[in-house]
């Protein structure tokens, strides 16, 4: 029987709802190994109003119960709850799910502005690049299915570095696809013909057929978005490098822009 994976589920108190709990929850059901959850409850201080007049920062017994324990129970998980009042958001989710022995990170998304621009503080982008195991943005108003995993690599890639990132990144990209018998396709992107990836290499490396590997012409946010929207993805599997550049250095790079770009839930790798 297979083991049963950790699932380390973030819950910002202050949100009327929780797409990365209700997420979990659902995909659980599609498992035929249903995962341990640590439900993680602390407050984003960068993305959320911490003073006293957010009515939305007072929570009594009865909120735990209804908004956590009891969507839990009725779908038969087992699960631990951990709440923490540190001001140090990033780093107390990387201590408390490496306690944990996470295999992944579930963080919830917020709703975007009146812009399609994807909005981060600075302490999830440190997160994303700093954590031991894969981070799921879970989107609101993402699909919530998982019948379709699209994984996005780099094949024109040069450095050890992002070799290794692109073989990271299609290993979980087909652990993702088993783990919920979904079609599992891979996307690469390429400026002009002085940029075309080896499709040989992408149809050995990947073991894919043909018509699931997507060799697709423009900047790479576009096309993976494109490619996302055409398959009617569940969920994008990416990678991201730079975890020793200053944070500053870390807004403007790809993955910022493919995050950014993307409507559906977003599995990120780090290397």
């Amino acid at each position: 029987m297979a083991k049963a994976e950790r699932l380390f589920v973030v819950v910002d108190p202050a949100d009327s709802a929780h797409a990365a709990l209700e997420r979990a929850i659902l995909t659980s059901g599609l498992r035929e190994v249903k995962p341990i959850l640590k439900v993680f409850v602390a407050v984003d201080s960068e993305a959320v109003d911490t003073r006293a007049v957010n009515d939305n920062l007072f929570r009594d017994q009865n909120w735990f119960t209804t908004e956590i324990r009891q969507p839990l129970e009725e779908a038969g998980l087992e699960y631990t709850i951990e709440v923490s009042w540190s001001t140090e958001w990033q780093q107390s989710i990387l201590m408390s799910s490496k306690q944990f022995g996470t295999d992944r990170i579930y963080l919830p998304v917020h709703e975007r502005g009146n812009t399609s621009r994807f909005s981060f503080s600075e302490s999830k982008w440190d997160l994303l690049k700093t954590a031991d195991c894969p981070v799921v943005l879970i989107q609101p108003g993402a699909p919530k299915q998982r019948k379709t995993v699209l994984a996005a690599v780099n094949f024109q890639a040069i450095e050890d570095a992002q070799i290794e990132l692109n073989k990271s990144i299609l290993t979980w990209g087909k652990e993702l696809a088993e783990m919920y018998k979904a079609e599992f396709h891979v996307v690469n992107a390429y400026v002009d013909s002085m940029n075309y990836p080896d499709r040989g290499r992408l149809a050995n490396e990947t073991g894919l057929p043909a018509e699931k590997i997507h060799v697709e012409q423009g900047y790479t946010d576009e096309a993976v978005s494109r490619v996302a929207e055409r398959l009617n993805a569940d969920v994008v599997v990416m990678g991201t490098l730079g975890q020793n550049g200053l944070i500053r250095s870390r807004r403007g790079n790809t993955a910022a822009r493919v995050i950014a770009a993307l409507k559906q839930d977003i599995m990120v790798v780090n290397h």
